[in-house]
């Protein structure tokens, strides 16, 4: 379970930097920030203690709820 932490946490740190990098479309900024975000939630040498009384539960809660807004930060503002 460890290892699929750390691939997710590798996969979403770099898409969060290039993403920051490139800034190609509106929502970008808040798209990089929440891939960062996620990185730090899937980071498992973090949260090896919960430190801030987060269970692996609520993690992968709210990392499911960050994916799925993710077509909502992509829509273009009417």
């Amino acid at each position: 379970m460890a290892i699929i932490g750390w691939i997710l946490s590798f996969i979403a740190l770099f898409a969060g930097l290039a993403m920051r990098q490139d800034m190609p479309i509106g929502g970008s900024v808040l798209l990089s920030n929440m891939l960062l975000l996620f990185a730090l939630l899937a980071c498992p040498i973090f949260w090896r203690g919960k430190p801030l009384g987060i269970s692996r539960g609520q993690r992968i809660v709210v990392a499911l709820v960050m994916l799925l807004s993710v077509p909502l930060v992509l829509l273009p503002a009417a």
